[in-house]
C-alpha cells in the first residue's frame, strides 16, 4: 500500500479511537461492566473461529521458522483461551478506578483541593507473539476509560484480528463506540512508524516484545513511552537458605514457562551452600532439558558445563538455558543484580530476616521477591485481574500494569467564592 494511503487509513483509525476515548471517559462503572461481560461471552462463542485464526498463524510461524520460543508464546490453546476470558471476566469484577478520589484537603483559605483518577485518553499497544494480549488490553483499557489503539505482531496477525472483530462487535452491542478497540489494518512494518508521529492523538505508547522492538519504539515515538523492556531475572540463594525450597524455587522459575519475561535467566547462589546445593538442582534442571552455563567455580563443582561468557549474565535466554554463577556475599549478588539485571523482577531465598530486607531495599527491579519465584510477576497472580504489560521504568508506571496504571489524575478544587489576592 502507498505510504500516504496508509497514513490515511491509520489516522482514521487513530480519530476514531480518540472519539471513542471521550464516550469512554463518561461511561458508568454499570455500562463498561456489562460491555466486559458481553465481551467474555462473545470470546466463548466464537472459540472455534478464533482457534481457526490462531491455527493459520501457528502453522505460518512454523513454516517461516520462528524462533522456538516466539512460536510457543504465539499457540492460543485451550487452557491459554480460557485463562483470556476469565482476565475479561476478573477485570469487570475490579473496582472502577475512574473517579476515584485519591486524597483531599482543606486551604487555610477555606479551598478544598483533592486529586481524582481520570483515565489517560487513547493507548497504543505495540506487541509481538501473544494473542491474549489483544484482550487483556482491551479489557483494562475498557474498564480505566480509555481507548485502545492494538498492534500486534505480523506473526499473530489472524488471531488479533479476529479477536479484535469479536471485542468490537461485543462492545457495540454493549452501547458502547465499538471504536474504543482498535487494530492497525495492517501487518506492515511501516504501520508502527507512522502510528508513533501522531502524538496529537495517542496519549502514550506501551510497546511489549524484545529488545530491538523496544529500542525501535523509543527511539521512533513522537509520543511518550512506558518502556517493557527485557527480563533477565536472578534468584539468589543465600547461605541462610532453605535449600530444598531454594531448588523448587529455581525450579519453578526457570521451567514452568521459560519464554516468558519473568523466567530466571541467571541462578545466584553463595559459595557456602554452593557444594550441598548446585549438583542436585543442575541434574534435576538438565533432566528437565535445561542447557547450564557456569562460571569457572560452577564448573568445577559439576562436571560437564558448558562456560558461561560475559554476555551470558546480560541474556534474556526465553528458552530452556540458565547460567550459573557461584558468588561470596549478598554484597556480590546485588551488584551483580544490578550490573546485568534488566529491574524486571529478583528473587532471594533466605531464613535470615535482615539479609532478605536489605535484599528488598536495594535492588533496584518493578518485582522484588523473597523466598517465592519471579513467575509470580503476572496482573492476574498479584490480583490486578490482568496486566498492560509490566513496566521496567519508573514513570510513570513500574511492575505490572492494571487498572489503576492506566489512569493519570487531575486536582479538583471545591471553593465558596474565595478570590486570590
Amino acid at each position: 500500500m502507498p505510504e500516504q494511503a496508509l497514513r490515511e487509513q491509520i489516522r482514521q483509525v487513530v480519530l476514531q479511537a480518540k472519539q471513542a476515548a471521550r464516550r469512554l471517559a463518561q461511561a458508568s462503572t454499570d455500562q463498561k461492566n456489562a460491555a466486559l461481560k458481553a465481551m467474555a461471552d462473545s470470546l466463548r462463542a466464537a472459540r472455534q473461529e478464533i482457534a481457526s485464526a490462531n491455527t493459520a498463524d501457528v502453522e505460518a510461524a512454523t513454516r517461516s521458522q520462528l524462533p522456538g520460543p516466539m512460536v510457543e508464546r504465539l499457540v492460543l490453546n485451550e487452557k491459554r483461551f480460557e485463562e483470556m476470558v476469565a482476565s475479561v471476566e476478573a477485570v469487570a469484577g475490579l473496582p472502577d478506578p475512574v473517579g476515584e478520589v485519591i486524597r483531599m484537603w482543606r486551604r487555610p483559605n477555606g479551598l478544598l483541593v483533592g486529586k481524582m483518577r481520570a483515565p489517560i485518553g487513547v493507548v497504543g499497544i505495540i506487541y509481538e507473539s501473544r494473542p491474549n494480549v489483544t484482550s487483556d488490553c482491551a479489557a483494562l483499557c475498557l474498564k480505566s476509560g480509555n481507548a485502545v489503539v492494538l498492534r500486534g505482531g505480523a506473526e499473530a496477525f489472524q488471531s488479533n484480528r479476529a479477536i479484535a472483530t469479536v471485542l468490537q462487535q461485543a462492545i457495540s452491542r454493549a452501547g458502547l463506540p465499538s471504536a474504543a478497540v482498535s487494530c492497525l489494518p495492517t501487518p506492515e512494518r511501516a504501520g508502527v512508524d507512522l502510528m508513533l508521529q501522531m502524538d496529537d492523538a495517542i496519549d502514550v505508547i506501551i510497546p511489549r516484545g524484545g529488545e530491538a522492538l523496544i529500542r525501535h519504539v523509543v527511539e521512533t515515538s513522537k509520543i511518550p513511552v512506558i518502556k517493557h523492556a527485557k527480563g533477565v531475572c536472578h534468584v539468589y540463594v543465600d547461605e541462610a537458605a532453605d535449600l530444598a525450597m531454594a531448588q523448587r524455587i529455581a525450579f519453578n522459575a526457570k521451567c514452568q514457562r521459560p519464554a516468558t519475561c519473568n523466567a530466571m535467566e541467571t541462578l545466584l547462589v553463595h559459595q557456602r551452600v554452593a557444594s550441598p546445593f548446585l549438583p542436585s538442582t543442575v541434574r534435576q534442571l538438565q533432566q528437565a532439558g535445561v542447557e547450564i552455563r557456569g562460571c569457572e567455580r560452577t564448573r568445577a563443582l559439576v562436571a560437564g558445563l558448558a562456560a558461561a561468557t560475559e554476555d551470558d549474565w546480560s541474556t534474556e535466554y526465553l528458552d530452556l538455558i540458565l547460567s550459573v554463577k557461584i558468588v561470596d556475599s549478598l554484597d556480590e549478588a546485588i551488584e551483580h543484580i544490578s550490573r546485568y539485571g534488566s529491574a524486571h523482577s529478583d528473587a532471594i531465598v533466605t531464613t535470615h530476616h535482615a539479609r532478605a530486607m536489605r535484599f528488598l531495599r536495594e535492588v533496584d527491579s518493578a518485582c522484588v521477591y523473597v523466598n517465592a519465584s519471579t513467575r509470580f510477576t503476572d496482573g492476574v497472580q498479584f490480583g490486578l485481574g490482568a496486566e498492560i504489560g509490566i513496566s521496567t521504568d519508573k514513570l510513570h508506571a513500574r511492575g505490572p500494569m492494571g487498572l489503576e496504571e492506566l489512569t493519570t489524575y487531575k486536582y479538583i478544587v471545591f471553593g465558596d467564592g474565595q478570590l486570590r489576592e
